[in-house]
């Protein structure tokens, strides 16, 4: 049996495997600043209101297990599939140092996320590039994976099937994670996450929509708006609508800013203005897209590095 030419780095943000791991992921979120006992307590609440734990991680390996799969079938035995976690274990640094000991002609970065951004995706393949550098292992990232057209038709797919649920006369809202607007000049993140989403309504509806943002940090630096909360508030004040359709686009599994920010928080929002909710569905492990996306890693890695 012939060893990997390749190597396939899958990154997640990572999630705590307990709630007595909450603390210390917060903590390495914070650049290894303990939160304040309140702020910790809102955190374990959100956790315990989508029942105690998130299901990122499982989500994500089965993520990783799906491009595995796919390459398998197209490549057999040229790619070592390893995953790593921006703030979780095992970390991006340990993941890229065990592929650049496995003596391979070069590693392909892929983030679990299909938009880029410098200050989200390009900060993962920035730690793995360190690491693999040292190791004199070529890498050659994939910035971004939104123009796929198999995840433009599962999102299209989604989103017509939510609006079948919704009644007459609801607001589509597309959101993504909000970034901090002083990481964001210069940067593409907000001008491809407002055009992949009119690719997807051309799709899916037939018609033009905007954009929305989400799950903004809690710090004084101002974050992209309009938040999906204040997106709620104007269309109770000011539209006819009669309930809201959300595309998290910018997410790809089921996890807390889905499931507490969204199917909770913003779900609760909408109710008590009297508007109805619906979200659509994440992409989790779809077969369609993580077999393209295993085509694309395999001409990454075919490539030389640009």
């Amino acid at each position: 049996m012939t060893s990997p030419r390749f190597g396939l780095l899958v990154m997640a943000y990572g999630s705590p495997g307990s709630v007595g791991e909450i603390d210390s992921y917060y903590t390495h979120i914070r650049r290894g600043r303990p939160p304040e006992p309140e702020q910790l307590a809102d955190l374990v609440s959100r956790y315990e209101a989508i029942g105690g734990i998130s299901p990122l991680t499982s989500r994500t390996r089965a993520q990783a297990e799906a491009v595995r799969n796919a390459l398998e079938a197209i490549a057999p035995g040229e790619f070592l599939v390893v995953q790593g976690h921006k703030h979780a274990a095992p970390f991006i640094e340990e993941a890229a140092a065990a592929l650049g000991d496995a003596g391979l002609e070069r590693v392909v970065g892929l983030v679990l996320a299909p938009h880029f951004s410098k200050g989200s995706v390009g900060q993962y393949h920035d730690r793995a590039h360190a690491v693999l550098f040292e190791a004199g292992v070529e890498y050659c990232p994939i910035d971004r994976w939104h123009d796929l057209e198999p995840w433009v038709q599962f999102q299209a797919a989604a989103l017509r099937h939510a609006l079948s649920a919704a009644g007459p006369n609801p607001r589509v809202v597309f959101t993504a994670h909000s970034l901090p607007e002083r990481v964001l000049v210069g940067d593409p993140y907000p001008e491809k996450t407002p055009s992949s989403a009119q690719r997807i309504a051309s799709v899916g509806v037939g018609k033009e929509l905007g954009p929305g943002w989400q799950s903004a940090g809690r710090t004084p630096d101002p974050w992209r708006g309009p938040d999906i909360l204040e997106l709620i508030d104007e269309t109770a004040s000011t539209s006819s609508a009669t309930g809201l359709v959300v595309v998290p686009q910018g997410f790809t599994t089921d996890h807390l800013e889905v499931l507490y920010d969204l199917d909770i928080e913003a779900a609760d929002r909408a109710h008590s203005h009297g508007l109805g909710f619906h979200r659509t569905a994440t992409l989790n492990a779809d077969a369609a897209t993580f077999e393209a996306l295993a085509e694309r890693v395999q001409q990454r890695a075919q490539s030389t590095s640009t």
